[in-house]
């Protein structure tokens, strides 16, 4: 690669209109600053953008206000030595059109190549590897794929490529039959060239819409099949079109893969990080042996500030933030403990999120079957909830401020 060529990576970030389904946990924090394995959402690919040779900048799109992300983007700047920007949309543009929206602050650097990346997708973003291919396939993008059930497919972006050149032949986002078990993973490459195929789509549309000047009764049932020409997708517009037109190619990778839409899969990906951060970053993984500190086993993450009782038996799967007081005899397994938590004595917390500063009473058990997919198979605790001593809060969501001295199963607490 020539070092004079620079590569800029941005990431989508969305905004606070799409973040119902992490309720309760999104009341308090944007969903991407929401920590996974002890760091914020968006770090996990901020850091593997780390690893792109000549890397410029670093860009985080979406339409939350700046102040949300302001303290974020100053500490992560320094940490990483690179600049980090966050840019806000005046409205929704959808994945292409928020891109082409801020084409020339993007431009800004010349560079030859930019990665897209979706801050919800939990994965190893093997990105450099992904360069590699792209300069090989000579085209003006590619795409991470990877291998899904059959049964799951059709959950995302499903799509057919080329197994001698994997050139993208057929792309369809959630099709109504199984077209292949390969999916598009939300995590891109492009040539500058993309900002020319985002703008035809526009003109198109504005061409087509000036073209049909239409009976009302009409308008209004097409007014829903019609989209502003600045609001772009990068999959039904973008990328279905380009299909077999030697100018997308795939990349797929053997390595995990989620996405992270709900609070209990953010627990699954949690698990996935820590066990990555064994060959990344080894050193945020905290060991014990119940001497001197508490006994771990398997990965665990423990912010330096939290203070955990040498007899409390923590993991495997638990990441505990900051200022969380942890009493003797405490076991927790499979759990994201958040700021400012006490547990006390004997206490017990499995396959659950604990929100920030709620607190649980002695020989209290909070719970779930640990079933990611389902509604409730992860126990959640929402802002300052108190669970009295001896409650066993089982299966159920407790929205913020909630007190219980009663044991509840299966429920929504509202």
């Amino acid at each position: 690669m020539d070092s004079s060529e620079k590569v800029v990576a941005v990431i989508m970030v969305g905004g606070p209109t799409k973040g119902t389904r992490f309720r309760p946990l999104s009341f308090n924090t944007p969903k991407p600053l929401f920590p996974l394995a002890g760091q914020p959402m968006v770090h996990h690919p901020i850091s593997a953008c780390k690893r792109i040779p000549n890397l410029a900048q670093i860009y985080l799109v979406g339409f939350y206000e700046e102040r949300e992300f302001a303290l974020y983007v100053s500490s992560i700047s320094n940490e990483l030595k690179l600049p980090v920007r966050y840019l806000k949309e005046d409205k929704p543009h959808g994945s292409a059109g928020g891109l082409y929206y801020f084409r020339d602050i993007i431009m800004e650097d010349s560079p030859s190549h930019i990665f897209l990346l979706n801050c919800d997708v939990c994965c190893s973003f093997p990105l450099p590897s992904m360069l590699e291919a792209h300069r090989r396939y000579g085209g003006m993008g590619t795409m991470l794929v990877i291998k899904v059930s059959a049964e799951s497919a059709s959950e995302f972006g499903e799509l057919v490529a080329d197994p001698t050149t994997n050139e993208l032949l057929h792309y369809t986002e959630k099709p109504e039959t199984f077209v292949s078990d390969l999916i598009n993973c939300g995590v891109y490459i492009f040539t500058p060239d993309i900002f020319n195929a985002i703008e035809d789509v526009s003109l198109n549309r504005e061409g087509r819409a000036n073209l049909r000047r239409v009976s009302s009764f009409e308008a209004l049932q097409s007014a829903t099949r019609t989209l502003p020409s600045d609001f772009v997708r990068l999959d039904q517009d973008i990328l279905s079109p380009l299909a077999g037109k030697k100018q997308l190619y795939t990349y797929e990778t053997k390595d995990f893969w989620e996405q992270i839409k709900t609070p209990g899969m953010s627990l699954k990906c949690s698990e996935l990080y820590l066990a990555q951060f064994r060959y990344t970053s080894p050193h945020l993984l905290a060991s014990g042996d119940g001497k001197r500190n508490s006994t771990i086993v398997g990965d665990v993450y423990i912010h330096p500030s939290a203070k955990v009782h040498p007899s409390a038996k923590i993991g495997p799967n638990v990441s505990i933030s900051a200022n969380v007081r942890v009493g003797p005899g405490v076991r927790l397994i499979s759990c994201i403990i958040l700021d400012d938590v006490e547990i006390k004595e004997n206490a017990l917390v499995l396959n659950s999120i604990v929100g920030w500063k709620s607190s649980i009473g002695r020989w209290s058990r909070v719970q779930a079957d640990g079933n990611f997919n389902a509604k409730l198979g992860t126990t959640i605790l929402g802002e300052a909830v108190i669970v009295e001593d001896e409650v066993v809060v089982t299966n159920s969501i407790v929205l913020p401020h909630k007190t219980l001295n009663v044991s509840v199963q299966d429920e929504i607490i509202l």
